[in-house]
């Protein structure tokens, strides 16, 4: 078992909390993928805000690993550890 000292803590921003009641949510995982996987299956309706239908990270959505940018959009295989900081955002646009 896991303790919560040793899990990820995701952060979903304002933007995506306007469409859905988004807490931070807890994970123990090692890679963003699974981290994810298991946010999805607490909260299923955010799957569709983040990934595309290929399970990509949709254009406008970017996400941030203890404050550094997440280096692949597909695989999402970028390491986490124990205690990461994860905040998943949407870009903003226009100007």
């Amino acid at each position: 078992m896991t303790s919560k000292g040793s899990m990820a803590h995701l952060h979903f921003t304002q933007q995506l909390a306007r469409f859905l009641d988004v807490p931070t949510v807890d994970v123990a995982a090692p890679r963003l993928r699974a981290a994810l996987d298991a946010a999805f299956v607490q909260h299923p309706r955010l799957r569709g805000y983040v990934l595309d239908e290929q399970g990509a990270l949709r254009a406008n959505v970017v996400i941030f690993i203890d404050g550094v940018r997440c280096s692949e959009r597909r695989a999402l295989d970028d390491a986490l550890l124990p205690d990461s900081q994860v905040y998943i955002l949407q870009a903003l646009s226009g100007g």
